[in-house]
């Protein structure tokens, strides 16, 4: 979709979610997941680590399997065409963490790299905000559940 034609509560999910999406990695790092990239200098949240923590002891809530049902899409290509896939999720159970994890980074994905041309769903407004509605509903379940709900939200 064009630019000018993005209706406010669009910009109000995507704003909602990208923030708390970056806040909640925020959170990570300042809670000790993190690890670093190659330089060994810089770092960058680790999801690993936090699944790795939390993944026994997960409890899916009803927004969280709403948001792994929906499945975010991911561009694919054949070589020569581009196209869009159901995120997969053949690497974890349907009602863990993991799933979870995939699929709310799949959302900031898709919203920070934009394009989603060539989808059949790309101007579909509603699922789109289902999605970030969701998202961030979930991240904030997640930030209650490790315990930095404080660096999560910055109140202290």
């Amino acid at each position: 979709m064009r630019y000018e034609d993005i209706k406010q509560n669009f910009r109000d999910a995507a704003f909602d979610f990208f923030y708390k999406f970056s806040r909640f990695e925020s959170a990570l790092k300042e809670n000790g997941y993190w690890t670093t990239e190659k330089d060994n200098k810089r770092i960058k949240p680790d999801w690993n680590k936090f699944e790795k923590k939390f993944g026994n002891s997960y409890s899916i809530s009803f927004d969280a399997k709403r948001l792994v049902k929906e499945r975010p899409k991911y561009q694919v290509t054949d070589g020569h065409k581009v196209d869009w896939k159901a995120v997969g999720l053949d690497h974890c159970k349907d009602d863990s963490l993991t799933a979870v994890i995939t699929c709310l980074k799949a959302v900031r994905n898709n919203l920070f790299h934009g394009g989603k041309h060539g989808d059949l769903e790309h101007d579909d407004i509603s699922r789109n905000i289902l999605l970030l509605t969701l998202g961030k509903g979930v991240l904030d379940e997640l930030a209650k559940e490790a315990d930095f709900e404080a660096d999560y939200i910055r109140y202290y």
